[in-house]
């Protein structure tokens, strides 16, 4: 299984994390952009990533979506997936990490947050973990703490959720409560 073969200090600090910070576009979707013929924009995201959140906010991890970009798609996925803190719009992303993790009295080494492009640079460098995923810029993933087999909106995200629950010690317990 792929979590055995995850290093042993990601999974330390995997284990003290406390909320996770997701880019959007290349992260949580494939980084592709699709408008339909009347200008609106859709976008897809994937059905694993969308239940390892809910199993993260269900153990005690919360989640957090930062983006550059605004999009109704967004709002919505994260409603449905019931995400309270969705900043979108945000140009400077390390700015809006700082002031979450004020407002939620955290310290940086109880962050993760994933990435794939340059923007998402400065918020991964202050991150307890900074994770990449397997499309990321090369830039990003050479400063990335761990790296995603699995691109972004195809998996990634799941993988990421999977790999904390596990350096939690919560992996058996999901097991057991899914049988």
């Amino acid at each position: 299984m792929y979590l055995a073969d995850i290093p042993a200090d990601v999974l330390a600090r995997a284990a003290k994390i406390r909320l996770v910070v997701f880019d959007v576009d290349g992260t949580l979707t494939d980084g592709r952009l699709w408008y339909a013929e009347d200008g609106h924009e859709t976008k897809v995201f994937h059905v694993h990533d969308g239940l390892g959140l809910k199993l993260l906010m269900a153990n005690g991890v919360q989640v957090a979506i930062i983006s550059a970009r605004i999009s109704h798609p967004v709002a919505l996925r994260a409603e449905e997936l019931d995400i309270a803190h969705v900043y979108q719009g945000q140009s400077n992303k390390r700015a809006c990490l700082d002031q979450l993790m004020e407002a939620l009295a955290l310290a940086p080494e109880q962050v993760a947050f994933v990435g794939d492009d340059l923007p998402d640079l400065p918020p991964m460098r202050i991150a307890g973990l900074a994770v990449a995923v397997a499309n990321a810029h090369p830039w990003v993933s050479e400063q990335a703490h761990w790296r995603t087999r699995l691109g972004g909106g195809l998996g990634a995200a799941r993988e990421i959720c999977d790999m904390i629950l596990h350096a939690q010690g919560k992996t058996a317990v999901e097991q057991e409560r899914w049988r």
